[in-house]
């Protein structure tokens, strides 16, 4: 008989579903409408040192709807500090920290804060033998850009789905 039951609730699932799927039922996924309407127009204000940074958060707001251009109610993101720090602890096994910080603001088209700084940070760790054949360079320089493209993705996630908190106007 438990035999029955499952086969029963298996049937009704089956049947729900099918029925769901053939009257048009479809679940909303992200897209290029889920960029909140104000920062549709946007523009980059980075530090020198930030330009994969920057690259990065281009191809993924892009992918969320933003556009990048020049218009004259375009948005800035404005990367107010990029703080890219290593650090090595050395022993038989030697291992490294990677640590970047990122503080951002969106700012309007006056240069007038909107959002409240907002701080992203990415850690990275590795450890090599120094006794061995070192490929540390290599290694490091691939870490790097995953922990940029880490940060990037926080960024626009956190931009795109409106999460950042904005400045109340004092009255």
């Amino acid at each position: 008989m438990h035999l029955v039951h499952r086969l029963a609730a298996v049937v009704l699932t089956l049947g729900l579903s099918a029925s769901l799927t053939g009257c048009g039922f479809h679940l909303i996924g992200r897209g290029p409408q889920s960029t909140p309407i104000a920062y549709q127009h946007m523009k980059l204000n980075l530090p020198a040192d930030a330009n994969v940074l920057g690259d990065k958060l281009t191809m993924y707001l892009t992918g969320n709807g933003a556009k990048f251009d020049n218009a004259t109610n375009a948005y800035t993101l404005h990367v107010l500090s990029y703080d890219y720090k290593r650090q090595k602890l050395s022993g038989r096994v030697a291992e490294v920290l990677l640590h970047l910080n990122v503080t951002f603001q969106i700012e309007d088209s006056q240069g007038n804060a909107i959002t409240t700084p907002r701080t992203i940070t990415g850690i990275k760790t590795y450890q090599y033998n120094v006794a061995t054949v070192n490929v540390d360079d290599n290694e490091e320089h691939y870490l790097i850009d995953v922990l940029i493209d880490d940060v990037a993705q926080q960024m626009s996630r956190q931009i795109s789905s409106n999460r950042l908190p904005i400045i109340q106007q004092q009255q």
